[in-house]
């Protein structure tokens, strides 16, 4: 397509060799309608010329809502004790793994609190063998900060991908989000994504939008971050504040909630055309801010949709943030739902594919992981 002038200045911005934060942050801004055309049409255009029009589906299992960390702005924190504790039965899980393999899902994730027990971490293991024996689905798992050892476990038996959220790139921020208690580290973090790179996963992680304490030039560094640490894949969603949390109705906001929305599409089209091969999912936190949010979220260059599989009955018991949508659909509504969605935006659904990004093929051509 013909460029622009805000699009050629997009471009010759994002591809300087020398790029800063300070250099982002007015295209994170952008506040026009004509601004927020050019930044959305230049981001479908490489994300179409760089990964396709083709969406694909994540079937989604919050399978445990345990956690040993009380992050200040999770709902899932150990200290919210209104939190009824779950976690699903193998069974259970087997049961959403057919559902997927039945409707020609790609891939799962397999989510859940932090916990760092040697009989959960053995339930993990077991399950993801199991899943692998009997479905051929992609499998990423989110289960938090590990040990190398267990990380290596998770690979062994079947997992490819880790979802791990850097959350925020700043050690300052990292510190103001989590309590001073020797279980939150901001290096544990960055060790934890290191290991898993070196493992051979096809590394997640991301950030959030909006948080109190959180300026322009934070989500500037944290798109840095994800840029020099070689992220695969990413998730990026707008801070939804939940009451059982230390942040909720706190005053420290620098970002307001009714600027989150554009803030986080913003971001996402940077990290797109910056980024060029790489997954982006459209966040659940999206369609809190607008019913609209996550086909918002694809038209600005995410290309990864994570339905939820979650039985019905346990949904509401995870809950990182508050309003979050599809609480009482089942899986088969869910599924007609986004399939919808996705049509209304061009896009298509990648059905049965794993939908393994490109970046991280590029990236391992470029080294010499250690596959285990």
């Amino acid at each position: 397509m013909e460029k622009t002038r805000i699009q050629s200045d997009i471009m010759d911005i994002l591809s300087s060799p020398s790029l800063k934060k300070e250099d982002i942050v007015p295209i994170l801004k952008m506040g026009s309608k004509k601004e927020m055309e050019a930044l959305q049409s230049l981001a479908m255009e490489v994300k179409r010329e760089k990964v396709g029009r083709g969406v694909y589906f994540r079937g989604l299992v919050e399978f445990s809502n345990v956690c040993r960390k009380n992050c200040f702005y999770c709902g899932l924190r150990k200290d919210n004790k209104k939190v009824s504790r779950f976690r699903l039965s193998e069974e259970e899980i087997l049961n959403t793994a057919a559902f997927a393999h039945e409707n020609r899902y790609g891939s799962l994730v397999l989510q859940s609190g932090e916990n760092q027990s040697k009989e959960h971490i053995d339930f993990i293991c077991r399950i993801v063998k199991r899943i692998k024996s009997q479905y051929n689905l992609g499998i990423t798992l989110s289960c938090g900060e590990q040990s190398e050892d267990t990380y290596r476990r998770f690979f062994r038996n079947g997992a490819h991908r880790y979802l791990l959220r850097v959350e925020t790139s700043s050690r300052e921020l990292y510190g103001k989000w989590h309590p001073d208690d020797g279980k939150h580290r901001f290096e544990t973090r960055l060790d934890c994504l290191r290991s898993l790179k070196n493992i051979g996963f096809q590394l997640g992680s991301g950030s959030m939008v909006g948080v109190p304490y959180q300026t322009y030039e934070d989500i500037a560094g944290d798109i840095l971050f994800l840029r020099d640490m070689e992220v695969d894949m990413m998730g990026i969603g707008p801070f939804i504040e939940h009451s059982g949390t230390p942040f909720y109705r706190s005053e420290a906001y620098s970002i307001p909630r009714e600027e989150r929305l554009n803030v986080t599409l913003r971001m996402i089209a940077v990290l797109r055309i910056l980024l060029k091969d790489v997954n982006i999912a459209s966040t659940t936190a999206l369609q809190v801010l607008d019913k609209f949010g996550r086909e918002k979220g694809l038209m600005f260059g995410a290309n990864v949709i994570m339905p939820n599989l979650t039985p019905t009955i346990r949904r509401k018991d995870y809950l990182l943030y508050e309003d979050k949508p599809c609480l009482e659909e089942d899986a088969f509504h869910c599924n007609s739902c986004l399939s919808a969605r996705i049509a209304c935006v061009g896009d298509t659904i990648g059905y049965g594919e794993w939908g393994d990004p490109l970046h991280f093929f590029r990236r391992i051509n470029r080294s010499s992981p250690l596959w285990l």
